[in-house]
């Protein structure tokens, strides 16, 4: 809490600390404290940066995106206050002080994404809540840079008030409303310029080098003279070897991302792309070697077991009923559309996915092209590059049936995609005796959200009949311990179908009626009674 002081005597500068002499600046005192409230956006600026950095990589890394914004943020938060604390110990060196914490959280920050990006690259341990290792880097990095953000904030009070006293409360003023735009425009530059153009590890060095810049510049140019010769010197060091380092990682940066992925997804990899929303990998596709594509680093398709899932998915919901009209919602690989169209008089197509890129390296990588059949390719097939959840929403025709290609319901991403509006929406574009079939997660594993998907579809009023394939997951993360074994799927209808095989569909390898009872009878057993649907407001499958 700010204190008011005293006037000061005549003739006599008081700061905002008490009786120390007033700054002597090369420039004018507006000029001076310009310059001050300009450090203070850039700082706030780059620290907002940092801050974003960090939940998004993890996000991106660990998964549940809520989950790692309240870690990240709540611990940078408390370590702003114990910063803030610390900070008076270092307000008789203010200038000085200012200068050395904005080197090391130039470093720190700049710094933090390559070794997140590193830790999960060669240790791959984020398994559990809490597991060591790279979680335990994340928690150090946010400890470190909230320290350090808190202290910026009492010493850059104490450096303005030495330019010219002011009461306590227009300076607080004059400096949170610098502070609180520098991160309006950190926080806008973060998702619209620095990730779309320089990507997460490029942007957090090149965030690090304007934090080494604004923070060395004030201190050498603005309050040198409150440096000894020597200080001066240090500081000037400290801030090259910090620029030094930071344009190295830059220079490097492409080699050591090879390097990572390589480390992450095997040394097979053939394309690598970030899109708008997400990194693409394929790995494999050449002979010998079954083709892996990962997006945001879980393995979506593997090429050895995909055809089990692929016809367990497709296939059940083709039959017993019409299916001149399909929707699949994602499957933006084209394999679901290829099992799709293996079925005698499908006349539509549309296939829903928020990612071009995908559509377009389905149709364009010659093994992926070749694994799904050149189903894009086909005149009955149509694409729709959208969000899934907001194309529904939009008065639609009614489809026969229904394919839920979607990641599976644990991800906080796509929780939506499993709530009972999601549901409620699909429901309305289902023709009378249309069918639908979600791929709702491993049963074996995760009985509890797969049952949860099931009780959610329920909710709209459709009928439900479960069902298990065995094979590895698709939405395992690489090198992750304990991956399941399982995929299971919800088949449903506005009555309760029948889970069976049309006998005209050309022979399927994986699939066999008897096999399809025995997994109904597998996913029974797992059943756990009395649970809730999952909503938009409440989701439920991080219980």
């Amino acid at each position: 809490m700010i204190e008011p002081h005293a006037p000061a005597p005549p003739g006599a500068a008081a700061s905002w600390g008490g009786g120390r002499n007033q700054a002597r600046l090369p420039v004018g005192p507006g000029t001076g404290r310009f310059l001050v409230l300009a450090g203070v956006f850039v700082c706030a600026a780059c620290g907002l940066v940092y801050e974003l950095e960090l939940v998004a990589l993890a996000s991106y890394l660990i998964g549940d995106s809520v989950t790692q914004a309240s870690v990240v943020l709540s611990v940078m938060v408390f370590a702003m206050g114990v910063g803030s604390l610390a900070a008076k110990r270092l307000r008789c060196r203010a200038a000085a002080g200012f200068g050395a914490v904005e080197a090391a959280l130039a470093l720190v920050g700049g710094l933090s994404a390559m070794a997140l990006y590193a830790a999960f690259a060669w240790t791959g341990d984020w398994g559990g809540v809490w597991s060591g290792g790279p979680r335990c880097l994340l928690v150090a990095f946010s400890l470190a840079i909230g320290l350090l953000t808190g202290v910026e904030v009492p010493l850059l009070m104490e450096l303005i008030q030495r330019i010219r006293r002011q009461d306590a409360g227009g300076a607080v003023a004059d400096l949170f409303a610098a502070d609180y735009v520098g991160a309006l425009v950190g926080g806008l530059a973060f998702p619209f310029v620095l990730l779309p153009q320089l990507g997460q590890l490029t942007g957090a060095l090149v965030t690090g080098a304007v934090n080494a810049v604004a923070g060395g510049a004030l201190v050498l140019g603005l309050f040198r003279r409150d440096l000894s010769r020597r200080g001066r010197r240090l500081l000037l060091v400290a801030n090259l070897l910090v620029l030094g380092v930071l344009a190295a990682a830059a220079v490097l940066v492409d080699d050591f991302e090879r390097a990572a992925r390589q480390a992450v997804y095997g040394g097979h990899v053939r394309v690598a792309l970030r899109t708008g929303g997400q990194e693409v990998v394929l790995t494999g596709g050449t002979p010998g070697r079954p083709l892996d594509l990962f997006l945001d680093g879980r393995l979506r398709v593997d090429g050895r077991d995909e055809l089990i899932y692929h016809q367990a998915l497709v296939h059940p919901a083709m039959s017993g009923g019409p299916h001149a009209r399909v929707l699949v919602l994602g499957g933006g690989d084209g394999l679901a559309a290829r099992e799709v169209l293996r079925h005698p008089g499908v006349r539509w197509v549309d296939v829903i996915d928020p990612d071009p890129a995908l559509f377009r390296l389905a149709r364009q990588d010659a093994a992926l092209s070749a694994l799904n059949g050149h189903a894009f390719a086909d005149p009955r097939v149509r694409v729709h590059a959208e969000d899934t959840f907001r194309w529904l929403r939009r008065p639609r025709g009614a489809y026969d049936v229904v394919i839920a290609d979607l990641p599976g319901p644990g991800g906080t991403a796509s929780t939506k995609l499993y709530s009972q509006e999601f549901y409620g929406l699909t429901r309305r574009v289902l023709a009378a005796g249309g069918r639908l079939v979600v791929h709702a997660g491993p049963v074996t594993a995760g009985p509890r959200a797969f049952w949860t998907v099931e009780a959610t579809v329920r909710a709209v009023g459709l009928g439900t009949t479960p069902y298990r394939v065995d094979g590895r997951a698709l939405d395992r993360t690489a090198g992750a311990a304990g991956a399941p074994h399982d995929w299971g799927f919800v088949l449903a209808a506005r009555t309760r179908p029948t889970l069976t095989l049309d006998p005209r569909t050309p022979c399927l390898r994986t699939l066999t009626r008897a096999a399809l009872r025995a997994d109904a009878r597998a996913a029974a057993r797992t059943r756990v009674p009395g649970l809730l649907p999952s909503t938009l407001v409440h989701p439920r499958y991080q219980e």
